[in-house]
């Protein structure tokens, strides 16, 4: 039997997305490897009504509440690749099964790839953040840093100046320029230059962040914006056209959610960008709305 659409990703924009097509009565099938993006912090904050609960006891809350829906299939298993075209789409999952179906809706999110600094990756989701905003409040004030990745550092320390005492590893990035370094210093951010070389753990559960010989800084937090991928092969499989961001590579997207390949949408972070669980969310009922429409009427 055809689907009317396979979403692929159950994390908060896949499911955000199926609730809305499960209403409509429509019949979908949800593939899902249970790695969310979230699932290195062990609470989500600023999701409104849900502020500090593990992300995973949310998505299963709506996991259940989309299991009541008789027209919605789960399959734990990784869409593998997509064949055909609007209409008449086919995904092969890892297990080796076909599903076919009218539309197909990529909610995969990103991977975040971290600089290959000691002491980096195993605290990340921990003491090593990406969203100030998710996680800035809990971190108390105090000092805090920000590793830069791209140019784009200096920007996103004075927004972490509002969650603490910042200071800015350049890690031997472009250096701020004087109308970046005037902000800086009107925002009270200092400057550490120099290659960080190692994060590792310093008394009363400080970070101690070392850029080479000298005293460690140390700071309660590290915020950084990392590298985004996209977490799926079918966008490079299929030739799909992408948008370049300061995180990484996005999938382009018109204002319905489609992307380059009719029939194809995308919804949540890989549409987003840098993104939170509201916005992800929204962004897939958003995507589901146009995809229903798109179902009933041909010219969308």
């Amino acid at each position: 039997m055809t689907e009317d659409a396979i979403i692929i990703g159950g994390g908060f924009a896949g499911l955000s997305a199926a609730m809305q097509l499960a209403r409509a009565r429509r019949r979908i099938t949800i593939l899902d490897t249970g790695e969310p993006r979230n699932r290195f912090s062990a609470h989500s904050h600023g999701f409104l009504a849900q502020d500090g609960r593990p992300g995973r006891d949310i998505l299963a809350d709506a996991r259940r509440q989309l299991a009541a829906y008789e027209t919605v299939s789960f399959r734990d298993a990784p869409a593998e690749t997509l064949e055909g075209e609007r209409d008449g789409f086919s995904v092969i999952t890892g297990d080796g099964k076909r599903i076919d179906a009218r539309r197909v809706l990529l909610a995969t999110g990103f991977e975040d790839q971290l600089p290959d600094i000691p002491g980096l990756a195993e605290r990340w989701g921990k003491t090593v953040l990406h969203c100030p905003y998710c996680h800035g409040y809990e971190v108390g004030g105090g000092s805090v840093g920000v590793l830069a990745r791209t140019s784009e550092a200096a920007r996103f320390a004075a927004v972490v100046a509002d969650w603490g005492n910042v200071t800015l590893f350049t890690n031997e990035v472009r250096e701020p320029d004087e109308k970046d370094l005037a902000v800086l210093e009107a925002r009270n951010v200092k400057l550490r230059p120099g290659r960080v070389t190692a994060v590792t753990d310093g008394p009363d559960r400080m970070l101690s962040v070392e850029t080479g010989p000298g005293i460690p800084t140390l700071v309660k937090a590290l915020f950084i914006a990392p590298e985004a991928r996209v977490r799926s092969t079918i966008p490079g499989d299929r030739g799909l056209k992408l948008k370049e961001t300061p995180i990484g590579n996005i999938l382009h997207t018109d204002e319905t959610g489609q992307t380059s390949l009719p029939g194809l949408y995308a919804a949540g972070d890989i549409a987003l960008g840098a993104a939170n669980i509201s916005l992800a969310s929204a962004n897939g009922v958003k995507t589901a709305v146009f995809l229903h429409h798109s179902l009933i009427w041909p010219s969308h």
